[in-house]
């Protein structure tokens, strides 16, 4: 059997399937390069969060430390021991 000549259609339609695999296979790479990006992004975020849990844990701890439990009010500055905010809760 001898060789065989494509037509032109068929040909621009394998070099049409050939580009479209090549523009696929840029844009999966462009897209797992900002995956990667997002995921040193998470790991940094990751890291800032942990550090702002153990600054919220030492503070938290100094304040109880310091005036006992209870709750604070940011707006107004002040600190409401245990007892007096669960009473004022029960005529509420």
């Amino acid at each position: 059997m001898g060789t065989k000549v494509l037509t032109q259609e068929e040909i621009q339609s394998l070099k049409t399937i050939q580009q479209n695999q090549t523009d696929l296979i840029q844009t999966l790479g462009t897209v797992e390069y900002r995956l990667q990006l997002l995921e040193l992004d998470k790991q940094t975020l990751k890291t800032q969060l942990q550090k702002q849990l153990e600054e919220e844990t030492v503070i938290a701890k100094q304040l109880q430390e310091k005036y006992g439990d209870g709750n604070i009010d940011l707006e107004k500055g002040e600190f409401i021991p245990v007892s007096w905010f669960w009473q004022s809760l029960r005529y509420l």
